[in-house]
């Protein structure tokens, strides 16, 4: 039986892990197609993402391209609030369960409607870090049950719009981080005659580990320490507010890691909590923030793109330590607020891009004699590799790796010619590729051997900026699950690292995940059959907010895709990406002098009879196209 017959789907799930980070929405077809479960009138069905891009395309929508599906965040909402609700029945819990959605975390206005509308049904709220996002709180809330948050700093103006939202009848809170919002809630609160919802923030002592660990801690920017505290209970106290201070708040990091951190912060802030109730405040409720992980990696442990915790162990275990505590000290429970945001948009999200060319240092091969007349290194470079086995590994290893620097300097002083050069390194590459070849009969592998494989990958040129959409791949090495989406019955025959069409050395992904490590590599299928589509996962969250114009690759396009009533496929909400002209006016061009300019260009052209005036028309004619072309390549 042939390597490529023994393929089969189950080997393609295992070996991209689809069924361990895929959460119960992402699957591999019998077709060998990703498919992502829908709702329908009857029920769940498995769509095919490459079925997706063949209707985007013979509607004109061209790579790369967002997908969103509203029903993967109606899903998470879901789970969420469900998985509360059992835990707060199971602990016999007085308080209930109300969710806020950080704007922060995708602000784009589908994201947040769709959140808005399906979380309803759950009283689930919005946060807002900013004016702006508060403006949008304001205008999409309408459920009088459904929290509204405000976080980060407050000028004069944020402060009376929340004031405002109070009056109006909405559950707003103002949360005070910093030393002296106080002061400033009491007097716009005065002002205008309005009963404020304050808040404080807690700076706690409680960290966690990872890449967001500076976001809690005694050093962590935002919150109040305990002295700081004491002084807003005293002013609340001094100006006869204390009553209207009814919410305490922290926040841990984007991704928390353990659930060890959750318990331990919990515990911690609920000691606040008690002291605060004591202290005379009314309280009510108690906000832990943002945090809840998402399993990027699906290798479901304690590092920096998974977790070690369920999401009902997480519930859980939140109910349980308030519980305890407040029943101790016999005070009555709270209401528990999660600012969960990367848990609920992460899935929510697939980034599709189609696969432009490849580069390979092994494409040529080896030749079956060495031309007359060749350097006397060659012919020694060319007997390493003929003598090669599996015996002499590590010596073969060595030695092509000395004649190969000894060409290479002879080049450098002239000694030898281009052809030889090149036919060097094609020995020196085709060596190292049967070494590896022969790696994975060995019981343990030589250190300086260990490389090879990641030194052996193909370029594989993607059409999409890392910057633009996936931001966080590129600042904070975020791993993210990627794969093809298509030909997945088919074995892939390439290692290859995906290299954007930025001219930034840095614009790659050369990370991928694999079991319990980062794999420098992604296993891939060749390019004999076009278009090659490859996907990457859970990018609902942060990256299309942190995304820059790094080479003026604006916005892809953007296309949400549900199931109609007829349990068909159903593009709504169609976004259109960034033209040219789009990105060259948010860099503050005018595009007017710019036509200008050229056209100017053009007809000095023809007074030099450089070109003719029909060929004017024409020049002028791709100029223009160009500024409304797509940021991305476009095929012929």
């Amino acid at each position: 039986m042939s390597e490529q017959s023994s393929w089969s789907i189950n080997d393609a799930c295992q070996l991209y892990r689809i069924n361990n980070w895929g959460h119960d929405y992402f699957e591999v077809t019998q077709d060998g197609h990703v498919g992502v479960y829908l709702n329908s009138p009857k029920g769940k069905k498995l769509c095919s993402l490459y079925e997706m891009v063949e209707g985007l395309d013979s509607r004109g929508i061209n790579m790369p391209v967002l997908l969103r599906f509203p029903d993967l965040i109606q899903g998470q909402i879901k789970e969420l609030n469900e998985n509360f609700r059992k835990a707060i029945k199971e602990y016999e819990y007085n308080g209930v369960y109300r969710g806020v959605y950080p704007i922060k975390v995708n602000q784009q206005e589908q994201v947040v409607e769709q959140v808005v509308n399906y979380g309803v049904k759950y009283h689930h709220g919005l946060e807002a870090g900013s004016k702006a996002e508060l403006l949008i709180a304001l205008a999409y809330i309408k459920d009088p049950e459904s929290y509204i948050v405000c976080n980060g700093y407050k000028d004069a103006e944020f402060i009376d719009l929340a004031l405002w939202g109070c009056k109006l009848g909405l559950p707003v809170f103002l949360v005070a981080e910093r030393p002296g919002e106080i002061e400033t809630i009491i007097r716009r609160s005065r002002a205008l005659n309005i009963s404020p919802n304050i808040g404080i923030r807690a700076k706690l002592s409680s960290t966690v580990e990872g890449k967001w660990a500076e976001s809690a801690g005694d050093h962590s920017i935002f919150g109040l320490t305990s002295s700081q505290m004491v002084e807003a209970l005293d002013t609340l106290k001094n100006e006869n507010m204390l009553q209207h201070l009814k919410l305490l708040h922290y926040h841990l990091g984007s991704q928390i890691p353990k659930i060890r951190s959750v318990r331990k912060a919990v515990d911690e802030a609920t000691r606040y909590y008690i002291s605060l109730v004591q202290e005379g405040a009314p309280m009510g409720i108690l906000d832990i923030g943002g945090g809840l992980g998402v399993d990027y990696d699906g290798s479901k442990a304690a590092n920096d793109n998974s977790r070690n915790y369920s999401l009902m162990e997480y519930c859980a275990d939140v109910i349980e330590v308030v519980k305890k505590n407040l029943d101790d000290a016999q005070i009555d429970h709270p209401n528990i607020i999660t600012e969960s945001g990367r848990a609920i948009s992460a899935y929510s999200s697939v980034l599709l891009f189609n696969i432009l060319d490849t580069n390979s240092l092994t494409e040529k091969g080896m030749p079956s004699e060495l031309p007359d007349g060749m350097s006397q290194h060659l012919e020694y470079l060319f007997g390493v590799h003929k003598d090669l086995n599996e015996n002499n590994l590590q010596e073969s290893y060595h030695d092509a790796i000395y004649y190969r620097d000894e060409i290479r300097n002879l080049f450098q002083v002239g000694k030898i010619s281009l052809r030889e050069r090149a036919l060097g390194d094609e020995i020196f590459w085709a060596t190292l590729k049967i070494i590896n070849q022969h790696l994975g009969g060995l019981e343990r592998i030589p250190d300086e051997l260990q490389n090879i494989e990641k030194n052996l990958s193909e370029i594989y040129y993607a059409n999409f900026s890392v910057f633009q959409s996936l931001p966080d791949a590129w600042a904070i090495d975020q791993l993210f699950p990627v794969m093809p989406i298509h030909r997945l019955e088919e074995k892939p025959s390439s290692h290859a690292i995906l290299a954007d069409i930025t001219c930034d050395c840095d614009g790659k992904v050369s990370n991928f995940i694999d079991d319990y490590r980062v794999k420098p590599y992604l296993p891939l299928h060749n390019l004999d059959k076009k278009p090659y589509i490859v996907g990457v996962f859970l990018v609902g969250a942060y990256q299309e907010t942190l995304g820059d114009l790094h080479n003026l690759f604006g916005d892809t396009n953007v296309v949400g895709v549900t199931l109609a009533n007829d349990g068909e496929i159903e593009y709504k909400e169609e976004l259109a990406g960034d033209s040219v002209e789009d990105v060259l006016s948010y860099v503050e061009y005018d595009i007017k002098f710019l036509k200008e300019s050229f056209r100017q260009l053009a007809e000095s052209g023809v007074r030099q009879k450089l070109i003719t005036g029909p060929e004017r028309r024409h020049i002028l004619e791709v100029f223009d196209s160009g500024l409304r072309g797509y940021t991305y390549f476009e095929e012929n």
